[in-house]
Protein backbone atom coordinates (compact mmCIF):
# COMPACT_ATOMS: atom_id res chain seq x y z
CA UNK A 1 0.00 0.00 0.00
CA UNK A 2 2.63 2.43 1.04
CA UNK A 3 4.40 1.70 -2.54
CA UNK A 4 1.06 2.70 -4.09
CA UNK A 5 0.65 5.56 -2.30
CA UNK A 6 4.62 6.70 -3.09
CA UNK A 7 3.80 6.09 -6.72
CA UNK A 8 0.51 8.13 -6.85
CA UNK A 9 2.17 11.05 -4.88
CA UNK A 10 4.83 11.27 -7.49
CA UNK A 11 2.68 11.12 -10.50
CA UNK A 12 0.36 14.40 -8.85
CA UNK A 13 3.85 16.13 -8.46
CA UNK A 14 4.47 15.37 -11.81
CA UNK A 15 1.24 16.76 -13.45
CA UNK A 16 1.58 19.91 -11.04
CA UNK A 17 4.99 20.50 -12.62
CA UNK A 18 3.58 19.60 -16.00
CA UNK A 19 0.67 21.44 -16.03
CA UNK A 20 1.92 25.72 -15.96
CA UNK A 21 3.97 24.46 -19.16
CA UNK A 22 0.94 23.11 -20.83
CA UNK A 23 -1.04 26.25 -19.58
CA UNK A 24 1.34 28.43 -21.49
CA UNK A 25 0.98 26.95 -24.99
CA UNK A 26 -2.50 26.82 -26.36
CA UNK A 27 -2.82 23.30 -28.31
CA UNK A 28 -2.32 22.82 -31.97
CA UNK A 29 -5.69 22.76 -32.98
CA UNK A 30 -6.52 26.39 -31.17
CA UNK A 31 -3.47 27.73 -33.42
CA UNK A 32 -4.69 28.94 -36.83
CA UNK A 33 -2.67 29.02 -40.24
CA UNK A 34 -3.27 32.03 -42.35
CA UNK A 35 -4.68 34.57 -42.72
CA UNK A 36 -7.82 33.81 -43.79
CA UNK A 37 -9.73 36.25 -45.65
CA UNK A 38 -12.75 35.98 -47.52
CA UNK A 39 -12.48 32.12 -47.88
CA UNK A 40 -9.34 32.95 -49.38
CA UNK A 41 -5.78 31.60 -46.88
CA UNK A 42 -3.12 34.26 -47.34
CA UNK A 43 -0.22 31.08 -46.55
CA UNK A 44 -0.34 29.45 -49.38
CA UNK A 45 0.40 25.57 -49.75
CA UNK A 46 0.15 25.38 -45.94
CA UNK A 47 -2.20 23.32 -43.40
CA UNK A 48 -4.65 25.45 -41.61
CA UNK A 49 -3.37 23.83 -38.28
CA UNK A 50 -0.14 23.59 -37.22
CA UNK A 51 1.59 20.38 -35.80
CA UNK A 52 1.51 19.07 -32.06
CA UNK A 53 4.59 17.53 -31.09
CA UNK A 54 6.00 16.37 -27.72
CA UNK A 55 7.48 19.90 -27.01
CA UNK A 56 4.75 22.14 -28.97
CA UNK A 57 3.25 23.13 -31.97
CA UNK A 58 5.05 22.58 -34.75
CA UNK A 59 4.84 24.56 -38.24
CA UNK A 60 6.66 23.24 -41.47
CA UNK A 61 8.08 25.72 -43.75
CA UNK A 62 7.42 25.20 -47.40
CA UNK A 63 10.79 24.37 -49.76
CA UNK A 64 12.47 24.59 -51.66
CA UNK A 65 10.56 28.15 -53.27
CA UNK A 66 7.72 30.75 -53.33
CA UNK A 67 6.03 28.30 -55.51
CA UNK A 68 6.13 25.88 -53.02
CA UNK A 69 4.39 27.42 -50.66
CA UNK A 70 4.95 30.49 -47.76
CA UNK A 71 3.57 30.56 -44.12
CA UNK A 72 2.18 34.12 -43.06
CA UNK A 73 0.37 34.09 -39.88
CA UNK A 74 0.32 31.74 -36.94
CA UNK A 75 -2.28 33.05 -34.31
CA UNK A 76 -4.93 32.20 -31.83
CA UNK A 77 -8.00 33.55 -30.33
CA UNK A 78 -6.66 34.94 -26.81
CA UNK A 79 -9.66 38.18 -26.39
CA UNK A 80 -8.81 41.56 -24.63
CA UNK A 81 -4.99 42.46 -23.66
CA UNK A 82 -6.28 45.01 -21.84
CA UNK A 83 -4.85 44.72 -18.31
CA UNK A 84 -1.71 42.32 -19.70
CA UNK A 85 1.86 43.17 -19.40
CA UNK A 86 3.55 41.45 -22.00
CA UNK A 87 3.73 38.52 -24.62
CA UNK A 88 6.40 36.18 -24.28
CA UNK A 89 7.36 33.70 -27.08
CA UNK A 90 9.76 30.61 -27.19
CA UNK A 91 10.60 28.25 -29.91
CA UNK A 92 12.61 26.31 -31.83
CA UNK A 93 13.88 26.28 -35.55
CA UNK A 94 15.20 22.82 -36.97
CA UNK A 95 17.23 23.19 -40.47
CA UNK A 96 19.36 20.86 -42.28
CA UNK A 97 23.13 23.00 -42.50
CA UNK A 98 22.85 25.60 -45.50
CA UNK A 99 19.10 25.71 -45.53
CA UNK A 100 18.32 29.34 -46.06
CA UNK A 101 15.08 31.41 -45.11
CA UNK A 102 13.61 33.81 -47.45
CA UNK A 103 10.72 36.45 -47.42
CA UNK A 104 8.57 35.84 -49.92
CA UNK A 105 7.80 39.06 -51.55
CA UNK A 106 11.47 40.65 -50.77
CA UNK A 107 13.67 37.78 -51.16
CA UNK A 108 16.70 40.36 -50.86
CA UNK A 109 15.90 40.63 -47.65
CA UNK A 110 16.70 38.48 -43.72
CA UNK A 111 13.53 36.91 -42.89
CA UNK A 112 12.25 37.78 -39.88
CA UNK A 113 9.24 36.80 -37.00
CA UNK A 114 7.24 39.24 -35.69
CA UNK A 115 5.12 39.27 -32.67
CA UNK A 116 1.51 40.05 -33.23
CA UNK A 117 -1.97 41.06 -32.12
CA UNK A 118 -5.00 41.77 -34.07
CA UNK A 119 -8.63 43.65 -32.84
CA UNK A 120 -11.87 42.42 -33.46
CA UNK A 121 -13.80 43.17 -36.53
CA UNK A 122 -10.34 43.54 -38.69
CA UNK A 123 -11.59 43.89 -42.58
CA UNK A 124 -7.89 43.75 -43.35
CA UNK A 125 -8.00 47.01 -45.71
CA UNK A 126 -5.78 49.41 -43.11
CA UNK A 127 -8.32 51.67 -44.12
CA UNK A 128 -9.19 54.51 -41.72
CA UNK A 129 -9.36 53.11 -38.29
CA UNK A 130 -8.78 50.04 -39.19
CA UNK A 131 -5.28 50.67 -39.89
CA UNK A 132 -4.97 50.24 -36.08
CA UNK A 133 -6.43 47.16 -36.07
CA UNK A 134 -2.88 44.88 -36.36
CA UNK A 135 -0.30 45.46 -34.61
CA UNK A 136 2.84 44.07 -34.73
CA UNK A 137 6.22 44.11 -33.06
CA UNK A 138 8.53 47.02 -32.24
CA UNK A 139 11.50 47.11 -34.66
CA UNK A 140 13.92 46.29 -32.11
CA UNK A 141 12.09 43.14 -31.55
CA UNK A 142 12.25 41.78 -34.99
CA UNK A 143 14.10 38.44 -34.95
CA UNK A 144 15.65 37.06 -38.06
CA UNK A 145 14.86 33.00 -38.69
CA UNK A 146 17.60 31.30 -37.69
CA UNK A 147 18.67 27.19 -36.33
CA UNK A 148 18.39 26.79 -33.01
CA UNK A 149 16.19 28.12 -29.95
CA UNK A 150 14.89 31.75 -29.47
CA UNK A 151 12.73 33.45 -27.15
CA UNK A 152 11.18 36.97 -27.41
CA UNK A 153 9.68 39.45 -25.28
CA UNK A 154 7.66 42.39 -25.33
CA UNK A 155 5.80 44.63 -22.98
CA UNK A 156 2.72 46.06 -23.80
CA UNK A 157 3.84 49.36 -23.20
CA UNK A 158 6.44 49.20 -25.70
CA UNK A 159 6.48 51.12 -29.19
CA UNK A 160 4.39 48.29 -31.41
CA UNK A 161 3.96 49.59 -35.22
CA UNK A 162 0.53 49.51 -36.68
CA UNK A 163 -0.10 48.37 -40.69
CA UNK A 164 1.63 51.97 -41.59
CA UNK A 165 4.25 51.95 -38.60
CA UNK A 166 2.05 54.12 -36.47
CA UNK A 167 3.18 53.90 -32.82
CA UNK A 168 0.78 54.11 -29.70
CA UNK A 169 2.33 57.23 -29.39
CA UNK A 170 0.98 58.26 -32.42
CA UNK A 171 -2.08 56.63 -32.03
CA UNK A 172 -3.13 55.92 -28.47
CA UNK A 173 -6.77 55.87 -29.12
CA UNK A 174 -6.62 52.97 -31.72
CA UNK A 175 -3.74 51.08 -29.83
CA UNK A 176 -5.99 50.96 -25.99
CA UNK A 177 -8.56 49.73 -28.82
CA UNK A 178 -7.07 47.32 -30.02
CA UNK A 179 -5.83 46.34 -26.57
CA UNK A 180 -9.45 46.81 -25.10
CA UNK A 181 -11.06 44.59 -27.87
CA UNK A 182 -8.40 41.74 -29.03
CA UNK A 183 -9.71 39.15 -31.25
CA UNK A 184 -5.86 37.51 -32.32
CA UNK A 185 -2.63 36.92 -30.54
CA UNK A 186 0.44 35.06 -32.31
CA UNK A 187 3.38 35.96 -34.52
CA UNK A 188 4.19 36.69 -38.08
CA UNK A 189 6.67 36.07 -40.71
CA UNK A 190 8.02 37.76 -43.29
CA UNK A 191 10.45 40.82 -43.71
CA UNK A 192 11.52 44.20 -42.15
CA UNK A 193 9.37 45.49 -45.37
CA UNK A 194 6.47 43.68 -44.69
CA UNK A 195 5.97 41.80 -41.61
CA UNK A 196 3.52 39.38 -42.31
CA UNK A 197 3.98 38.45 -46.09
CA UNK A 198 5.27 34.73 -45.78
CA UNK A 199 8.59 32.97 -45.79
CA UNK A 200 9.70 29.57 -47.25
CA UNK A 201 12.88 27.74 -46.77
CA UNK A 202 15.31 26.53 -49.15
CA UNK A 203 15.30 23.38 -47.72
CA UNK A 204 13.41 20.83 -44.88
CA UNK A 205 13.07 23.27 -42.12
CA UNK A 206 10.43 23.57 -38.95
CA UNK A 207 9.61 26.15 -36.60
CA UNK A 208 8.31 24.45 -33.21
CA UNK A 209 7.05 27.02 -30.68
CA UNK A 210 7.31 25.81 -27.17
CA UNK A 211 5.94 28.56 -25.21
CA UNK A 212 3.73 31.36 -25.83
CA UNK A 213 2.30 33.39 -22.48
CA UNK A 214 0.51 36.42 -22.11
CA UNK A 215 0.94 37.87 -18.80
Amino acid sequence: MNRMLRALFALFAGLAIALPALAALPPAGAWEIGPVIKGRNYSFNMPLRPEQTRSGIGVEFPWPDAAAGHVHYVTFRHGPLEGKRRIVMRYRIEAAPGVRFVPQEHPDLPATLSLFFQQRGDTWTAKGRYETYRWYAPATKMLTLAPGEHSVSIDLDEAWISVYGKTPEAAPRGFRDALADTERVGFVLGSAAARGHGVYATGPARLIVTSFEVE
